[in-house]
């Protein structure tokens, strides 16, 4: 017989502001299903990132049906996995933990969120040259993720060059030779005057890390800019670059697609996405940017 119950939870730093307690017990709700939500801020606990394995065991111990896992422990928390779906050891990075069996798997749906979200926001946005700023673990979902729907080519820029030149290898190796490369920041104003559009996928804009990711000099109006921060949704680079004229897309989307996956994950119950994105608006009114509107120059 089904289960009508769960007790889930999300790992990470500075997560407080997270929408993800609201998107999924409302959800569940409306399918009849008791769900709990439950935040551990690795901040609030006073631990290290690497405290995420004792905290995904005692959750285990307690009883949670799974995890959301979010920066900065999506990487290091798959040493501490039974095993990997798929697309997350491809990854190597895994932002949901579902116990099965006394065994804890590790998926993630950063990547089918953010495709969902970008092919709904910025469907007609030109993909030939993509810069990409970060290259952790929501880096390397952004990165798959623009590939998957057709990017030409993404350079990766990140403050640790190993973790971008790691991350350009395994894209080319799944997606072909060429597909993507490494840069040093210091190179940023080159790439960007030749780029179609920026992916931010860096912690810089969340509540706990406010600014900006890039001198904002480097913005112009000819590239279109999204981001995969959502608390808040109103970052600083959305600002600044919407004053430009650019094309904008903010991280609800990816936040209410990814919760989606996540779910349909713990509870095995089909979601409605679209209901989760319409909460999402509603509990960040007048956040959500509009979709492509065609600001970007022609050609």
């Amino acid at each position: 017989m089904p289960k009508e119950s769960y007790l889930v939870g999300l790992i990470g730093s500075g997560i407080g502001p997270s929408l993800s307690p609201a998107l999924h017990e409302r959800e569940a709700g409306r399918q009849g299903l008791r769900l709990m939500y439950r935040l551990i801020d690795i901040d609030t606990l006073g631990v290290p990132p690497e405290a995420v394995g004792d905290l995904l065991r005692a959750a285990r111990d307690l009883g949670f049906d799974g995890l959301n896992i979010t920066h900065p422990c999506k990487q290091l928390v798959i040493e501490h996995l039974d095993s990997l779906a798929p697309q997350a050891e491809g990854l190597g990075a895994v932002n949901t933990v579902v116990f099965e069996d006394g065994r804890a798997v590790g998926h993630n749906t950063d990547v089918t969120g953010f495709a969902a979200s970008f092919a709904r926001g910025l469907p007609d946005a030109p993909l030939e040259r993509v810069v990409q700023l970060g290259a952790g673990g929501a880096g390397a979902a952004v990165a798959h993720a623009m590939l998957t729907l057709g990017a030409g080519r993404v350079t990766v820029l990140d403050a640790l060059p190993e973790r971008a030149a790691a991350l350009a290898g395994s894209l080319n190796r799944t997606f072909g030779e060429g597909r993507a490369a490494a840069a040093s920041p210091d190179r940023q104003a080159e790439l960007l005057a030749r780029a179609d559009g920026i992916v931010h996928a860096t912690p810089t804009g969340m509540a706990a890390h406010p600014g900006l990711p890039l001198p904002a000099g480097l913005l112009h109006s000819g590239l279109w800019v999204a981001e995969v921060v959502y608390r808040p949704l109103e970052t600083e680079l959305l600002r600044t670059a919407r004053a430009l004229g650019c094309a904008t897309l903010d991280g609800g989307g990816m936040a209410a697609f990814q919760a989606a996956d996540a779910f349909r994950l713990f509870t095995g119950r089909e979601p409605g996405a679209a209901r989760m994105l319409a909460d999402l608006t509603e509990l960040a009114p007048g956040q959500i940017t509009p979709s492509w509107a065609g600001t970007r120059r022609a050609g």
